[in-house]
């Protein structure tokens, strides 16, 4: 029998509403507030394109949040939708009162609310408002509450209050194909229609395997990117974007071609990077260079976490990220995924010695470490005392040095969670995923259960998985 919750009469209301769009879109002037969000939802949902732009313009409420909806490929459609919907022309031409909206947001994010409480009475009234461009609403607000102050005489400087400020908020991908460009091509075309009134805001950048074309520049506010994201494109590319995004907070670097390491470009990005006093978290991933111990000298000293995967990690780069000015202010590192030659492992431990005051969260899965390694290294380790997480998988770690470790580990009181290998003893055939013995699996984990209880701290969790 079908135990799926009854549909409830609003439901029921608003499919039959959807079902014919010209009566949809003629009831959105009489619709209550309170249906807003759910008929949004269901006409997202339902493809109904014509619907969504006609609600943009009729929206009640001054921001609009795409946010929990998934927004799949097939999808986009519906975002232009939306975009085209925007009332950008002056309230005197409106057939209504004015739009209401003032913040459209097309951003995907699992635990943002559709529209913001109306509660607060100063701006910004929305929490996803932009912050640094001088054309936000926030910023504009700003100089026209200024203007407008007791002892303010200077008319000539009051912005016009014929158009309403506004905000699109978007993550923009380039990655040269045909639905990017044509996302991009509505983009600009909507910035031009209005004549400065409205602010395109991006926050994350995804670059893919091409240069930036000059023309996004001229509509893209570089200022407001706080997250980027590029792959397989060459510094010298790079660099001059980097240098406009004042208020970057993430860089993510992928496949990085290597004669990128070996031009003049690679010391005016190391120079930059040094300088760039906003970022706080760098992931590197396949960037495999003979000079990356430069680039990890050249961290800038506020930086918070660091990724550093299938860079194919050297005793000379691990030494050079202990030296580096962001060592002691990390709280997140993590080295998965290289093959660390751990015959000298001292290089590991003075990095360990470097970030112990602040490290909160360590992770070296799949980097070759063996026991005589993680014995070695136990005492810097141990010295990490505002450690929370700790993740080790995909080493040939023994049952033996298991035990050893959490004897050690189990006086850091602020650690929480550990994610361990799975002994060496556990599988039938070595290197082979597919033999293991989950009964021997199941003995390992009662076992460290009882240590853990015996030394009372059932406060810690011992797991083979990062779920």
């Amino acid at each position: 029998m079908d135990q799926k919750t009854p549909a409830t009469l609003l439901e029921f209301a608003t499919k039959s509403l959807l079902s014919n769009e010209p009566a949809a879109i003629h009831a959105l002037e009489e619709l209550p507030r309170d249906m807003f969000v759910q008929f949004l939802t269901a006409a997202f949902l339902g493809g109904h394109k014509k619907v969504l732009k006609a609600m943009v313009r009729n929206w009640p409420f001054p921001c609009l949040h795409v946010g929990k909806l998934r927004v799949q490929e097939s999808q986009y459609d519906n975002l232009e939708a939306m975009i085209d919907g925007l009332q950008i022309l002056p309230a005197q031409f409106s057939s209504f009162s004015g739009p209401k909206l003032r913040i459209l947001d097309l951003r995907q994010d699992p635990g943002c609310r559709t529209t913001c409480s109306e509660i607060r009475t100063t701006f910004p009234y929305c929490f996803r408002s932009c912050v640094h461009s001088p054309h936000s609403i926030m910023k504009i607000e700003e100089a026209q509450h200024r203007v407008r102050c007791p002892g303010n005489v200077n008319s000539e400087s009051e912005p016009q209050s014929s158009r309403k400020s506004m905000e699109l908020l978007v993550d923009v991908s380039l990655d040269g194909t045909w639905r990017t460009a044509r996302f991009l091509s509505l983009l600009r075309s909507k910035v031009e229609q209005s004549f400065g009134t409205l602010h395109l805001c991006c926050r994350y950048m995804q670059i893919d395997k091409m240069p930036v074309r000059e023309y996004v520049l001229q509509f893209l506010d570089m200022g407001c990117i706080d997250h980027l994201e590029v792959d397989e494109i060459y510094l010298n590319e790079a660099t001059p974007l980097l240098a406009q995004m004042t208020h970057l907070h993430r860089l993510s670097m992928s496949h990085i071609p290597f004669t990128s390491f070996m031009r003049r470009s690679f010391g005016t990005f190391l120079a930059h990077l040094v300088q760039m006093d906003t970022l706080q978290e760098i992931s590197l991933s396949y960037c495999h260079t003979h000079r990356l111990h430069k680039l990890l000298r050249c961290l800038p000293p506020q930086l918070d976490a660091l990724y550093l995967s299938f860079c194919g990690l050297s005793n000379r780069d691990i030494t050079a990220l202990s030296q580096s000015p962001a060592a002691p202010h990390l709280r997140l590192l993590s080295l998965c995924n290289n093959e660390i030659s751990w015959e000298h492992s001292e290089a590991f431990q003075t990095l360990l010695a470097s970030v112990s005051g602040t490290l909160q969260h360590l992770e070296i899965d799949n980097c070759l470490m063996t026991d005589s390694t993680l014995t070695a290294v136990i005492p810097a380790l141990s010295h990490c005392s505002h450690l929370r997480v700790f993740s080790f998988t995909s080493n040939p770690i023994t049952m033996r040095a298991l035990t050893s470790l959490l004897q050690h580990l189990t006086n850091l009181t602020e650690l929480k969670r550990v994610i361990y290998p799975v002994p060496v003893h556990c599988y039938e055939r070595l290197h082979d995923p597919g033999s293991l013995n989950r009964l021997k699996l199941s003995e390992v984990q009662a076992q460290l259960k009882a240590m853990l209880q015996v030394v009372k701290r059932n406060d810690m969790h011992w797991t083979t998985s990062p779920e």
